[in-house]
């Protein structure tokens, strides 16, 4: 086989394993529970066809705790563009099948990305939050894209619009995140936030 085809052929492979993000089992296990996955909701929620998906190639660079032998699809959380009800707006939708949707430096540096794009564009920022937190075997890495992310909030308030969904599990900057945007949108029945010793449901 020509090199360059079986390049091809490796990236359509891993384009595809991709788009599974968790994999078969973890996707019934998030139905089981009542809840979608991240293209799942995006589908919902985009006008059919408008959504651009960003940086789906994207790979974590962590190699402590045996991560260099973990793939994370996507790194857990999609990110693009399209039109809802006619109207541009960017997202950030994380994926609990992946890794619990736990949020690392590619992670981060995807949302960064993304709410960068709305704010350039002056249009809404929709985070989809379904996510165990910080992703600890990244330690400080994690938790330096956490901060960039909160000040993104921080300093495009009253900018731009940005709305937090939160779809299922919030732990710790996962619940810190939204409550620095202008509206929290809760789904009754599966959505958990744990933010500093007290939880909300």
């Amino acid at each position: 086989m020509d090199l360059n085809l079986e390049k091809v052929v490796e990236l359509e492979r891993r384009k595809e394993r991709i788009l599974q993000m968790g994999g078969v089992a973890r996707v019934e296990a998030q139905h089981k529970a009542g809840k979608l996955t991240a293209r799942e909701r995006i589908g919902e929620l985009f006008d059919h066809g408008s959504f651009h998906e960003l940086d789906s190639l994207v790979k974590h660079r962590c190699a402590l705790f045996g991560m260099d032998e973990v793939e994370i699809p996507a790194d857990a959380v999609v990110t693009g563009f399209g039109k809802v009800d006619g109207g541009t707006v960017y997202i950030a939708a994380q994926d609990y099948t992946v890794f619990g949707g736990t949020y690392g430096e590619m992670h981060g540096k995807k949302f960064c990305k993304v709410i960068d794009m709305a704010y350039n564009a002056r249009v809404p920022f929709i985070q989809m939050i379904d996510s165990g937190g910080a992703r600890l075997q990244e330690g400080q890495d994690s938790s330096e894209w956490y901060a960039l992310l909160f000040r993104r909030h921080t300093l495009y308030n009253g900018v731009i619009p940005q709305i937090s969904l939160l779809m299922g599990h919030c732990g710790g900057g996962a619940a810190y995140g939204p409550a620095l945007t202008d509206f929290i949108i809760m789904v009754e029945g599966t959505s958990f936030m744990y933010m500093g010793g007290t939880s909300f449901c």
